[in-house]
């Protein structure tokens, strides 16, 4: 592993960890604070989760790409702006990095480090929106990165902030989240028995989305890549 995928790897890891920390406990806070409104509550897990999308995105993104989401490793090396072989590299590093993420914001709240979910999260319909969910936040990202790359960290950070509310999954649109919400039996968590099918539509939406702006708008600018990809020029 060079220098250079050693600070990528550490900015996957940490800007994985913190989102995954906003996601779970501002989940926690939110069901503490809502009086039993889960609308309050759902709120709350927003409004967090969008702004921790846009600073984390501003401050990794010259580092490593922020991409923060298997998905959108998965879907940069199937364009040619990451190479394979630093895939699981990138994986790992938000995998665990979630996981992490999970355990610290547990703590902060007092709770056990992990607690396995017991929320169901399951059906066709949740399966579907996550299909939905991860498919528009990557034609968000190809299609910022292609016309406007200055707008990535806040087009992604107001598209998620939507989606938690038009989508019945409150969009995970991530497979490191997926699994480190299986960690904590708390407002943002999810049944492990129901993350496989979650993180399955994951990957079925983002591949579909990659293939569909590859056809919709077939030149990625170079400047672009810098933006969200690892330009490998930094190895």
């Amino acid at each position: 592993m060079t220098s250079s995928l050693s600070r990528r790897f550490a900015a996957e890891f940490v800007g994985t960890a913190f989102l995954v920390a906003a996601v779970v406990g501002s989940g926690i806070m939110g069901e503490k604070l809502s009086g039993g409104n889960v609308a309050i509550a759902l709120l709350a897990n927003t409004v967090a989760t969008g702004a921790a999308l846009v600073a984390l995105i501003l401050a990794f993104g010259p580092i490593s790409g922020a991409h923060l989401n298997p998905v959108v490793t998965l879907a940069g090396a199937l364009e040619r702006g990451i190479a394979w072989r630093e895939v699981p590299h990138y994986v790992l590093a938000q995998i665990t990095g979630g996981i992490c993420g999970t355990v610290l914001a547990n703590l902060m709240f007092s709770l056990p480090a992990v607690s396995v979910s017991q929320r169901v999260r399951g059906g066709p319909a949740q399966w579907l929106s996550e299909f939905i969910a991860t498919f528009g936040l990557l034609v968000v990202i190809w299609g910022c990165t292609r016309l406007r790359s200055n707008a990535v960290a806040f087009a992604v950070g107001g598209y998620i902030t939507a989606a938690y509310w038009f989508t019945a999954s409150t969009s995970f649109a991530n497979p490191a989240i997926t699994i480190a919400r299986t960690l904590s039996d708390t407002f943002a968590g999810i049944r492990p028995h129901d993350a496989p099918a979650f993180i399955a539509a994951e990957l079925a939406g983002g591949i579909a989305a990659t293939f569909f702006f590859r056809w919709l708008s077939p030149r990625l600018p170079a400047a672009a890549k810098d933006v969200i990809l690892p330009h490998r020029a930094r190895e």
